[in-house]
């Protein structure tokens, strides 16, 4: 999997805050023990800050680091629903028969890769929206896939 970097990261939370509130986000991360201040933010950047820190750019397994997957990942289920994330699926094969067994890009499928990312990019995004989109494909990438979404 890629690392968000920092300023990947401030965004993801942002779109958390957007999405649920910034208190209401703060007390989930309170709930998972992913905090261990009940002190409020005044900014979604600074509660990005403060779980970056912790989590070390989410590479560190701690409470904080499992508490962000946990959210990230209820707040997409919210918006994909069961059939979604089917489709999502089957479309995540397509980039995945692009990669050999070492995770990186077959020299041959570049293109074939390409139009896999570009479906699956459309895809999300009408669900989610273009930056969590982004950032959920960033988040589950491997880092040759990461590099070319970087990239691009």
């Amino acid at each position: 999997m890629a690392a968000l970097t920092a300023s990947e990261f401030t965004t993801a939370i942002t779109v958390l805050a957007d999405e649920m509130g910034l208190q209401r986000l703060r007390d989930k991360f309170l709930r998972l023990n992913g905090l261990v201040t009940r002190i409020k933010v005044a900014s979604a950047t600074m509660l990005a800050d403060q779980i970056y820190m912790l989590t070390a750019g989410l590479r560190r397994q701690a409470p904080a680091t499992y508490a962000f997957h946990a959210i990230w990942t209820e707040t997409l289920n919210k918006k994909l629903g069961e059939e979604g994330e089917k489709n999502l699926e089957q479309l995540a094969e397509a980039i995945n028969a692009c990669l050999d067994e070492h995770d990186g890009i077959k020299p041959d499928k570049s293109a074939d890769l390409d139009n896999a990312l570009a479906t699956y990019e459309q895809a999300l995004a009408a669900a989610l929206g273009t930056e969590m989109a982004r950032l959920d494909m960033l988040l589950k990438a491997v880092p040759a896939i990461a590099a070319k979404l970087r990239a691009a």
